[in-house]
């Protein structure tokens, strides 16, 4: 069964993840080590974000939770309806093509696959950042079930397959390190269970070889995206060093961080999530009544989408 302790790790790490790597972003590489030379970073603030808020990797990661709770599992229109009512409220950030696929009147069964149609790229790494909640909800249900939902999630607002494929490989290195076994002995595997179409590309940024400087796309993109977090948790020997690691890395730095968290805290559990971090964190919900979650309701929701079955 899922580690319990692991999960609020997993959740936990990718908010203050997202809340570390929020000022940083677009960034060039190295600007978070002069800030901290002795790499240890701080939830500082900045770029329009207060010290501890977590931006829309967060927040839409809490509205995908809350729904496979009160839903008793996965409804997709009803995620769809929070998401669209969350970008509808005008949020300080979300992403161009999430954007435009929530905001387009479409229903949620073909919004993102219009998007797809007409634009001919999706492959943003919007549905990685969400993905901390939903890998810890599927984690009980075995390999196939939390890949398969993490596919059908992911196409929500990403028409393209390796969207999917990408949340699903993440959903799955999440479960294996909430038995308290190894993610990155596991990728050889997980890769068998993706997409052929798409396995060679994953494949090439999951290698141990590979180094984010090796990336084609910026990281932004889905593959360099994920290929950063898991380089980042194979160079370190920490959650503050991998979450380093991953913002130090320059562009899109809040999600980067934000799925760098989501395994890093799977991997090293809550305790080694800062206190002076979580003290800081705070969730804002556009779109939700003003309200604002802080570190204990997102250990609370953990706890309760790892208590599901």
């Amino acid at each position: 069964m899922p580690d319990i302790d692991r999960a609020v790790g997993a959740v936990l790490g990718s908010a203050v993840g997202d809340a570390l790597g929020a000022p940083f972003e677009f960034g060039l590489p190295g600007v978070f080590r002069e800030r901290f030379p002795d790499g240890v970073g701080e939830l500082c603030g900045g770029g329009g974000w207060d010290p501890g808020e977590a931006t829309d990797d967060t927040q839409m990661a809490v509205l995908l939770g809350e729904s496979l709770l009160e839903r008793g599992g996965l409804d997709l229109p009803d995620v769809f309806d929070r998401f669209r009512r969350w970008a509808a409220a005008d949020p300080k950030d979300i992403g161009l093509q999430t954007e435009q696929v929530l905001t387009s009147g479409d229903t949620w069964d073909v919004a993102a696959a219009l998007h797809f149609q007409i634009n001919g790229r999706a492959a943003g790494n919007g549905s990685l950042m969400r993905a901390s909640t939903s890998a810890v909800y599927f984690a009980a249900r075995g390999r196939e079930e939390t890949m398969a939902a993490a596919r059908r999630i992911a196409a929500l607002t990403h028409g393209d397959g390796a969207a999917w494929e990408g949340t699903a490989i993440l959903h799955e290195l999440v479960r294996v390190a909430l038995l308290g076994e190894d993610p990155l002995a596991a990728v050889p595997a997980t890769l068998a269970e993706v997409d052929p179409a798409h396995r060679e590309r994953w494949a090439t940024v999951l290698a141990p070889g590979w180094h984010p400087d090796d990336a084609t796309e910026f990281n932004g993109a889905v593959w360099p995206c994920l290929g950063s977090a898991v380089w980042a948790l194979r160079t370190t020997a920490s959650f503050e060093e991998a979450l380093a690691a991953a913002v130090d890395l320059g562009g899109d730095t809040d999600t980067v961080a934000a799925v760098t968290g989501t395994l890093a805290g799977a991997v090293y559990g809550p305790g080694a999530v800062p206190d002076r971090w979580t003290s800081l964190l705070h969730v804002p919900l556009p779109g939700f009544a003003g309200r604002v979650l802080g570190a204990p309701e997102l250990r609370d929701m953990a706890g309760a989408l790892a208590g599901s079955r």
